[in-house]
C-alpha cells in the first residue's frame, strides 16, 4: 500500500522529474491494467454518497473481490488545498485489508482531474485491485470525466427536495447507466417510491443507452443496509451484458481513443498559452485593444498562422 501510495504521488505532482518518473513506472505496469471493474458514483452534496460508497463497499469485499474508491475532492481555489476527507468518514471500510481509499484533490482543471485519476486507476489495477470505484465532486463537468473513464455509471438522488430532479442536467440523467434513490428509509421511504415512479417516466424520455442496457431506477437505505444488495446484482448483471455482447470491450477501446485527444488538446493548450512568442503578441493585442476594439475571432486565427506557420 506504501508503494501504491508513493506511485500515484508522483503521477500528481506538477514537478517535470516526477511527471518523467510515474511515466516510466505506468509504462512498467501497463501490462497488468484494465482487468478491473470501474464503477463511476456521483450526486449533489448530502445525498450520501460516503454512506453509500461503504455499505455498497462492504458487499463488494464480501463477494471477494479487492477494493480502491478513488474519490475526487474539491480543490480550494485560492489555496488549491483540499478537504480530503473521504478515508474518515468511510471508518468501517477504510481499516479491511482489501480495500485501499485515495481522495484526490481536484487541483482545478478537468484535463487535470482526468489524467490524475485515470493513472491512479491503472495504478490501483496493476496493484491487483479488480474493482475501481470513483467517487465524483458533486455535479458538474467532473462527472463528465468519471463517465468517461469507467465501466457503468451511477447517480444518486434524494427523495422529497421538492424539486424530484434536484437541478441535475439532462446531461447527467443521460450519462447514468442507473439511477440510486438514496435513504429510501422511515418516513422518507413512501416519497422515494413516489420518486422512481416520477425518474422511471423521465428516464423513457431520455435516448436509449449506446450499450442498449435499459437503465434502471432503485431505492436504497445506507442506514438500514436495504436495497444495497439489489444495486450490487444490478451492477453484475450489466457486467454480464457488456461482455457477452462485446460492448465492454468496445467501450474500454472508444474511451482511450477519446482520453488521447483530450490529453493532446489539453498538452497542446498548455504549450501553446507558455510559448514565449504566443506571450508576446497576446500583450500587444491587449494594449491594442485599450485604444480601438478588435474582431477575436480573426485576431485568435490570425495569432494562430503566426505561430504554426510563421
Amino acid at each position: 500500500m506504501a508503494i501504491l501510495s508513493r506511485a500515484i504521488t508522483l503521477t500528481e505532482s506538477t514537478k517535470e522529474t516526477h511527471k518523467q518518473l510515474a511515466g516510466e513506472i505506468l509504462q512498467g505496469v501497463i501490462h497488468a491494467t484494465g482487468n478491473s471493474f470501474r464503477l463511476g458514483i456521483t450526486g449533489v452534496p448530502g445525498v450520501g454518497k460516503s454512506t453509500f460508497i461503504e455499505c455498497l463497499g462492504k458487499k463488494i469485499i464480501k463477494q471477494g473481490h479487492k477494493l480502491a474508491v478513488l474519490a475526487i475532492d474539491p480543490s480550494s481555489s485560492k489555496s488549491l488545498g483540499s478537504i480530503l476527507g473521504d478515508k474518515t468518514r468511510m471508518e468501517e471500510l477504510s481499516t479491511h485489508k482489501n480495500v485501499y481509499i485515495r481522495p484526490s484533490p481536484s487541483s482545478g482543471t478537468l484535463g487535470g482531474i482526468a489524467k490524475a485519476t485515470y493513472e491512479t486507476m491503472l495504478l490501483c489495477e496493476a496493484a491487483g485491485f479488480d474493482f475501481i470505484i470513483i467517487e465524483t465532486v458533486g455535479v458538474g463537468q467532473s462527472e463528465v470525466m468519471v463517465s468517461g473513464i469507467t465501466d457503468f455509471f451511477l447517480l444518486l438522488m434524494l427523495a422529497g427536495a421538492g424539486d424530484e430532479l434536484q437541478g441535475i442536467k439532462r446531461g447527467i440523467m443521460e450519462m447514468a447507466d442507473s439511477v440510486i434513490i438514496t435513504k429510501a428509509d422511515g418516513p422518507n421511504l413512501q416519497k422515494a417510491q413516489l420518486a422512481k415512479a416520477q425518474i422511471e417516466n423521465a428516464v423513457h424520455l431520455l435516448q436509449p443507452q449506446e450499450s442498449g442496457f435499459i437503465t434502471s431506477v432503485e431505492v436504497c437505505s445506507s442506514l438500514e443496509n436495504k436495497g444495497i444488495t439489489e444495486v450490487y446484482l444490478l451492477i453484475e448483471k450489466y457486467r454480464k451484458f457488456a461482455i457477452a455482447t462485446n460492448y465492454f470491450l468496445f467501450k474500454r477501446k472508444k474511451q482511450q481513443r477519446e482520453l488521447l485527444y483530450d490529453f493532446l488538446e489539453e498538452s497542446l493548450k498548455k504549450q501553446f498559452f507558455s510559448n514565449p512568442k504566443v506571450i508576446q503578441e497576446l500583450k500587444k493585442i491587449e494594449e491594442q485593444s485599450i485604444s480601438k476594439g478588435f474582431i477575436p475571432f480573426n485576431l485568435a486565427n490570425a495569432l494562430i498562422r503566426k505561430i504554426i506557420d510563421p
